[in-house]
């Protein structure tokens, strides 16, 4: 059985190159390795800090964080919000040498990113070995990242499985649209498998759907193992870092696993918000709130779906 380790790579982001071999590259940038029968993928949102979309969609495709600080600025500063706004505990923090290194503590003090295993950067690599695959056999899940036609194959979907087991001639489901898929071949590290258990990196060439039906962020699963909403409470925490106020009817984007979805804030206190088009979600998962278009800090706030 081949197992996986995912790994998103942040600060210095050109030290991924080192791990693996490159891969996909559009705005998340993957990288990937397969060491006797466990293959790592480093994911690198390479479209930040232009964007900050592909921020919150790298750290939700991994279970692990190399975080290699080269410069404190603001941007560092909303790589450690984000971190600690997903709740990812595990992680590896190490820094350049000219970055000031009881600046970076004051900066993280407080938050996920105080417990990660300090390190010297040609050590990352050691740190990074003792790194176990995270595994779970509830029901069958993966999560979209990209999707294309191949000439001979038909639809051809990259993601990775989120829970459980995805196995070749599943009937699954495709969220938010609830439309019929057939997997009829699974690749792993450009092999075939005949399953891949999660937190695998796939691509399957699957049936019933077309590229243009599928973006990312929406799921694959056993029936009725997420839920599509239109609108969610949330359990919510403002980012004190965020100085603006926020108000009914103001507009947003919600990252919510790889999606980031149009909304309105419909209650302030409780939080409820409603979406343009529909969202495929779980109870207890982390909606982050966003707003590109902040000349300060672009994250607003978080917290769980009710």
């Amino acid at each position: 059985m081949v197992r996986s380790v995912n790994f998103v790579v942040l600060g210095k982001q050109d030290i991924a190159s080192d791990f693996g071999k490159k891969g996909t590259e559009t705005d998340l940038t993957l990288y990937d390795r397969k060491e006797s029968d466990i293959i790592k993928t480093w994911v690198v949102p390479s479209g930040f800090p232009d964007k900050i979309q592909p921020l919150f969609q790298a750290i939700n495709l991994a279970e692990y964080v190399i975080l290699h600080v080269d410069k404190l600025d603001k941007f560092t500063g909303e790589q450690i919000i984000a971190l600690d706004s997903l709740k990812k505990e595990k992680g590896i923090l190490s820094h350049t040498f000219d970055v000031d290194e009881s600046k970076l503590d004051m900066m993280i003090k407080g938050t996920v990113v105080e417990k990660y295993v300090k390190v010297d950067q040609d050590k990352i690599k050691e740190e990074m070995d003792k790194l176990e695959p995270i595994t779970n056999d509830e029901p069958s899940e993966m999560v979209i990242d990209h999707c294309f036609d191949v000439k001979g194959v038909g639809t051809v979907i990259l993601g990775k499985v989120t829970n459980g087991t995805v196995k070749q001639y599943d009937n699954l489901k495709l969220y938010p649209l609830g439309i019929d898929v057939l997997i009829k071949s699974i690749q792993m590290h450009d092999d075939p498998v005949n399953e891949s258990v999660c937190p695998a990196r796939v691509g399957l060439a699957v049936k019933g759907v077309k590229p243009d039906e599928v973006g990312r962020g929406d799921v694959i699963s056993k029936e009725g193992a997420v839920d599509v909403k239109t609108e969610i409470d949330l359990d919510f925490q403002k980012s004190p870092f965020y100085k603006n106020d926020i108000a009914e009817n103001q507009g947003c984007l919600v990252s919510i696993g790889l999606q980031i979805k149009a909304a309105k804030f419909s209650s302030i206190s409780p939080l409820k918000l409603i979406f343009e088009k529909p969202i495929v979600c779980k109870t207890g998962q982390i909606a982050v709130i966003l707003k590109p278009e902040s000349s300060t800090i672009r994250i607003l706030g978080s917290g769980t779906i009710q």
